[in-house]
């Protein structure tokens, strides 16, 4: 089945589990890595070697950004071309973006290899706990040009009906990434710039191996003598500003919430964020992978104007959505302690009392992270990027920030309280947009 016929004729819900389901996988297997990350570098490397890791991470991440903006803010107008019928627009487009995530993975490569030193002694961290944070860094700079674009590539993938492709590629990746990981930590006994390395690694192996139907001429998708318009960059920068955003803010929260962290608590606090981080980056990416994976669809159906078939698959979003996050605070709230203790093995009473309590508390940010999240990616997929932009810079930055200053005077239980309460006045400000947006996203199919 091709991904027009796919999109256009499938009913919704089968829809839902032909291209949800193997994205829910897809980013499983990417998040099941990220924890396998963390679980190896608390178990083969030292604790100042975890804690150096979750310090630059959210460095790690804005390297990342630029591609990531280009990747998805590419994908919306592609799949709305391709329901409009233009598919030489679609391919101007998606050639363009390979072209500007390339570059902008070597300008931000350079850039952060160059600021690493700056940017962890800003941190205030000092002696082997800088020293480790910018090894990890660095690791990840010199390799962005040939990494960021994985995850562009998969939603093109997925755009061209390699659904289970992508899938597997996703699963690939965690594979090689862990089996590295191991052989570079467990085996060779190498650093914590291995870890990145591997990592690294197997993310360039899967761009090879992602980019052969579009070299071969087999996807729907096809290179061509790229045109770099106005308007193209124009589409881009709007529809992935909303990523672009999310992921930028988010880490300027995570810098400020470390740069607390490190003074009230020092290198244990900043592991236990960490390990908060690492249980975020397991079930984010599930909704993700479901709401992501439902975006080409969605995009298709309303360029196309079967705006009741759009509104018929976000209802799927939105459950499924709901259903993760749901059993995920249940499952937080019941196993504090074995979580803690996976990533942190010798954590001692007063180390385990603190991942326990940190965890409890962030157990509740997901009785209504969901309706947050479907709602940004709803709002993404039918090219409301200023709605979409709105919730997610509101979640990433604004409210944690403003509960930051509110929250301060109660130490570290102030700052773990600040994640259930950003995502309670994201689910508000969510159904307000959704309340305001109700007469375009209810407006008749067109003939």
């Amino acid at each position: 089945m091709n991904s027009t016929t796919l999109f256009s004729q499938t009913p919704p819900v089968r829809l839902f589990f032909l291209a949800s389901l193997p994205g829910a996988v897809s980013m499983l297997a990417s998040s099941l890595y990220q924890l396998i990350d963390g679980v190896f570098v608390g178990n083969f490397l030292t604790p100042t070697a975890f804690a150096a890791l979750n310090l630059a991470m959210p460095f790690v991440i804005i390297n990342f950004s630029l591609a990531d903006l280009v990747g998805v803010g590419s994908s919306v107008p592609i799949s709305v071309a391709l329901g409009q019928g233009d598919r030489k627009l679609a391919n101007n487009i998606f050639t363009s973006a390979c072209i500007l995530i390339i570059s902008a993975g070597a300008v931000m490569g350079a850039a952060m290899f160059a600021a690493a030193p700056f940017l962890i002694g800003m941190m205030g961290a000092e002696g082997e706990f800088a020293a480790l944070a910018v090894q990890y860094l660095r690791t990840y700079a010199v390799c962005s040009p040939f990494t960021t674009i994985l995850y562009a590539v998969d939603n093109y993938l997925r755009i061209s009906g390699y659904i289970r492709g992508s899938m597997f590629l996703n699963i690939l990746m965690s594979v090689l990434c862990a089996g590295f990981e191991f052989l570079f930590l467990g085996v060779f006994g190498w650093g914590i710039w291995a870890s990145a390395a591997a990592a690294s690694l197997g993310m360039f192996i899967c761009v090879v191996l992602a980019f052969i139907p579009f070299v071969r001429g087999r996807a729907l998708l096809h290179f061509v003598r790229p045109r770099i318009t106005g308007r193209i960059l124009r589409q881009i920068v709007a529809c992935g500003s909303p990523s672009f955003l999310n992921n930028i803010a988010g880490r300027i929260t995570s810098i400020l919430m470390n740069l607390f962290l490190v003074r009230l608590g020092g290198e244990l606090a900043v592991s236990v964020y960490g390990v908060l981080m690492y249980v975020e980056g397991f079930i984010q990416p599930l909704m993700y992978g479901m709401c992501d994976s439902l975006q080409p669809a969605v995009g298709f159906n309303w360029g196309a104007g079967k705006f009741s078939r759009v509104r018929a698959i976000e209802k799927c979003c939105f459950a499924a959505a709901a259903a993760i996050s749901l059993v995920s605070a249940a499952l937080i709230a019941l196993a504090p302690g074995p979580i803690t203790l996976l990533f942190l093995p010798d954590a001692d009473g007063a180390a385990l009392a603190m991942g326990v309590g940190a965890l409890r508390v962030f157990a509740l940010t997901y009785l209504t992270r969901w309706l947050s999240f479907a709602t940004q990616s709803y709002m993404l997929a039918v090219e409301k990027a200023l709605a979409a932009s709105v919730i997610s810079v509101a979640t990433a930055l604004v409210f944690p920030v403003g509960l930051l200053a509110a929250l301060w005077p109660l130490g570290l239980e102030g700052l773990w309280a600040n994640f259930p309460a950003t995502s309670a006045l994201a689910a508000a400000l969510a159904l307000v947009i959704l309340r305001r947006e109700r007469p375009a996203l209810t407006r008749p199919d067109l003939p």
